[in-house]
């Protein structure tokens, strides 16, 4: 049970927007995204132990260490998906037992011309100091990008 005497239990509100465009249709983005194999190509870190079982209910779990060895748990379960269209998830970011972040993201992919306009939105709970907002938005860049250049390399370029 959380002690909730204690002053040392804060929590940080935070919404964030991301926009990307990608010279590849919905499909192909949404596919990037929802594929297994093609998902932890870009998402998952250098020593990956992802899962994906991309369906409504279904989880997402990815684990990696911090170079001093503390093991992190980003896990997400899926609560809306239509192809093409969006993705709306719950996650979860753990450092060994520690709950640090719990957050709602919604991803739309758009038509944009011949490509695709990526909308991100999520809404974070930031715990105790745990993570930063800011340092969210930066890696959710951080791997929007690493989408980008996946899509670049398997031949269809970002613009």
């Amino acid at each position: 049970m959380t002690d909730h005497t204690s002053t040392d239990h804060t929590v940080t509100h935070a919404t964030f927007t991301i926009e990307r465009a990608y010279a590849a249709s919905p499909a192909r983005v949404f596919a990037a995204w929802s594929d297994p194999a093609a998902k932890a190509s870009w998402f998952a870190g250098p020593e990956p132990a992802h899962e994906l079982d991309f369906r409504v209910g279904g989880r997402e779990i990815n684990r990696g260490r911090q170079p001093d060895g503390t093991l992190m748990t980003f896990e997400s379960v899926y609560h809306d998906i239509v192809a093409d269209v969006r993705v709306v998830y719950g996650s979860t970011l753990h450092a060994g037992e520690t709950l640090m972040t719990a957050s709602l993201t919604t991803v739309e992919f758009e038509p944009d011309g011949e490509g695709t306009r990526l909308v991100l939105t999520e809404q974070g709970s930031f715990l105790d100091g745990q993570e930063k907002p800011e340092w969210r938005e930066q890696g959710t860049g951080a791997w929007l990008g690493a989408l980008g250049e996946y899509l670049t390399r398997t031949g269809a370029p970002t613009r």
